[in-house]
């Protein structure tokens, strides 16, 4: 256990005593966390690190985040990756010229521009799924969509009470690169669904929770070349850290509880993670 700037940042033991790969936490929103905190970036950065997350990938919500997310990818290049994309839980704002300002900002991308991110469908609010609202986020998930493929670029993709809408638009795309169905929270045939398809299985906070047993039996089950970690920092906080943001460092907890319900030793898993996630967003 070390302590940096007053955070404590726990490594497990079985990761201290072996040279194996390191973190890659696929899916945060790391500009927010330093929005709301008002911690230097840099040190958010060391802070994961010292946890031995080396690269994390921050994802877009608006068109308002484009350049924010872009502008902190070019100070930490070694280990700042970033998607652009309009979220559907924020589909009442979003423009048609979005979508416009988004294919262009993807047209002239620097390499640590590795997905277009975060879309997808929600269909948890009941407001959101009103005939005009469904609509459109149906047309903004199939628009960016097309843009990953037009650029050759992974997803990762928010799906709340969704995942029978998205895997039809998903298997229509036929994105050559495929991507993440990140946060994952459902049964295993519907996980093994995306993943015949060809995607990967975000594993967040959720399998730290014993009462997710869904979940946990899912993950438990699935091919582990279908799996990467990550935080959702500053949201899906881990167990014992309820109400406060999440961190890119915690990602350690939930590996461990990963560790505690797949068969294959820790190294394994690490290793296979970290592989998974470079071939989608390194």
């Amino acid at each position: 256990m070390n302590s940096v700037c007053g955070c404590v940042i726990y490594t497990p033991f079985f990761l201290k005593r072996n040279n194996i790969m390191p973190f890659f936490d696929t899916h945060t929103h790391l500009d927010y966390l330093h929005h709301d905190t008002g911690e230097p970036l840099a040190q958010l950065v060391d802070n994961a690190k010292q946890a031995d997350v080396q690269k994390i990938l921050i994802v877009a919500v608006k068109e308002s985040d484009f350049k924010t997310i872009q502008n902190m990818t070019v100070l930490f290049p070694e280990h700042l990756y970033c998607g652009l994309g309009l979220h559907p839980l924020y589909i009442k704002e979003h423009q048609e010229h979005d979508l416009e300002i988004l294919d262009a900002e993807l047209s002239v991308r620097d390499q640590n521009c590795t997905a277009v991110a975060e879309i997808g469908l929600e269909c948890a609010i009941p407001d959101l799924l009103a005939d005009e609202l469904w609509q459109k986020q149906q047309h903004f998930l199939e628009s960016q969509l097309y843009l990953a493929k037009k650029y050759n670029l992974s997803v990762n993709l928010h799906s709340r009470k969704s995942h029978e809408q998205l895997f039809r638009f998903l298997k229509q795309a036929n994105l050559p690169k495929c991507g993440v169905v990140h946060g994952f929270s459902g049964s295993y045939d519907q996980a093994k669904r995306f993943v015949d398809l060809g995607y990967k299985i975000g594993v967040g906070g959720t399998i730290t929770y014993e009462r997710a047993n869904k979940t946990r039996q899912a993950i438990a089950k699935l091919p582990l070349e279908a799996l990467v970690l990550e935080t959702d920092t500053p949201d899906m906080p881990v167990f014992g850290f309820q109400g406060q943001p999440n961190r890119p460092e915690r990602i350690v907890h939930t590996f461990e509880a990963l560790c505690r319900l797949r068969s294959e030793n820790a190294e394994v898993i690490k290793e296979t993670a970290w592989q998974n996630s470079l071939t989608l967003f390194g």
